[in-house]
């Protein structure tokens, strides 16, 4: 999930706030007031919209805490972590690469809810802190209740069932009994699938009574019953390719072109004969100067199409990735999933030799995908 906004860097980790988190601290600052306004009616307008506000933010401030920790702790297990996405269902951290052992996974796992413990004893103490110093019963309420919400954090988060940590811890226990990690992935995603939808059941049935609560079980029941079927699914794909090399399933020796031809020229007299839909673009020299994809060629203007060059149309080469024959499938995966056409070109030296496409993986999963 991309960030809307991007904060900074945190640890070595950027950070970043997806438009849709919004709307949890709106739905959190409208839970939070009415519900102080209702328990507290002495209390000012002002009183209660800042205590709203500051609620709001402190939980999202503990989301942060909680994502954060998974990431230095991933750091620490050798992982590479590429950023923290605050969204609309809380947080999202964005880690490159599994965990080597079953150890390693579970720690992965249980520092978020950890952190979410420690985040309520924070702010358990802090209302205490308040009532001592006689603050005010409203600022004393909004404390206690981000310590109650975060051990309902971690509460849920605990559940076993992917993605939730639980579902990690799940997968870690299950990996250190059977050794073997991709049915403990895969068993792990279908508690998911199973959780999540239960939660859609819920959610409905809520939904259907009047209770405004309903249509967020909803939604969550419903992100993690995807999440859990695209971690089955990735699980059962990284088993597929393990051991295989990017020389294994590339297509070898690729058509290319020269980055000077008019789109037009190019979509007349070379597309309908070569029937492929991508072209690396080399200069005489033999330089990759970018990649041309038949979407790109299509979304030139039809009247532009005559005076365009494939180069000004194409994907820069600082954003095409780049693999060696000799690099296993599975680390290249996350670099290809992320590219704008979703291309990786395959280079011996200085010297082109293939091109991995979504084709070449799905024909690679097919062929070695285990069959029960």
């Amino acid at each position: 999930m991309g960030a809307t906004l991007k904060l900074g860097t945190v640890a070595g980790v950027k950070i970043g706030v997806h438009w849709s988190a919004l709307g949890t601290v709106v739905l959190l600052f409208a839970l939070v007031t009415s519900g102080l306004a209702h328990a507290y009616p002495d209390q000012s307008t002002v009183a209660h919209v800042a205590s709203g506000l500051v609620a709001a933010v402190l939980f999202m401030a503990s989301l942060f805490t909680h994502e954060i920790a998974h990431a230095v702790v991933a750091k620490r297990q050798g992982l590479e972590v590429e950023g923290i996405t605050l969204w609309l269902l809380g947080g999202v951290s964005s880690i490159r690469g599994e965990a080597s052992r079953p150890r390693a996974d579970f720690a992965i796992a249980i520092v978020g809810p950890a952190a979410s413990l420690a985040s309520a004893l924070v702010f358990a103490a802090l209302a205490w802190f308040l009532a001592f110093i006689g603050a005010g019963p409203l600022w004393v309420a909004v404390a206690s209740y981000l310590a109650v919400i975060n051990v309902l954090l971690a509460a849920f988060n605990l559940i076993p069932a992917a993605p939730l940590d639980g579902g990690r811890i799940l997968r870690a226990a299950l990996w250190a009994a059977r050794g073997d990690r991709v049915s403990a992935a895969v068993w792990a995603a279908r508690a998911g699938r199973g959780f999540g939808m239960f939660l859609l059941l819920l959610g409905g049935m809520e939904f259907l009574f009047g209770y405004s609560a309903g249509l967020w079980w909803l939604m969550l029941g419903l992100f993690i019953l995807l999440m859990a079927g695209a971690e089955e699914r990735q699980a059962q794909t990284g088993a597929a390719l393990a051991g295989l090399r990017v020389r294994d399933v590339m297509t070898q020796d690729p058509d290319t072109a020269s980055g000077d031809l008019p789109v037009e020229a190019f979509l007349h007299d070379y597309t309908l004969v070569r029937r492929h839909s991508s072209f690396p673009l080399l200069d005489e020299r033999g330089r990759f100067e970018g990649l041309i994809t038949f979407d790109r060629l299509i979304a030139v203007p039809a009247r532009e199409r005559p005076t365009t060059t494939l180069r000004e149309a194409a994907c820069p080469p600082g954003e095409v990735p780049v693999a060696d024959p000799g690099e296993p499938v599975t680390d290249l995966l996350p670099r290809l999933s992320a590219a704008a056409d979703r291309r990786a070109l395959v280079f011996s030296g200085d010297r082109l030799v293939g091109i991995v496409t979504p084709s070449d993986i799905s024909r690679a999963v097919a062929l070695h995908l285990p069959r029960s």
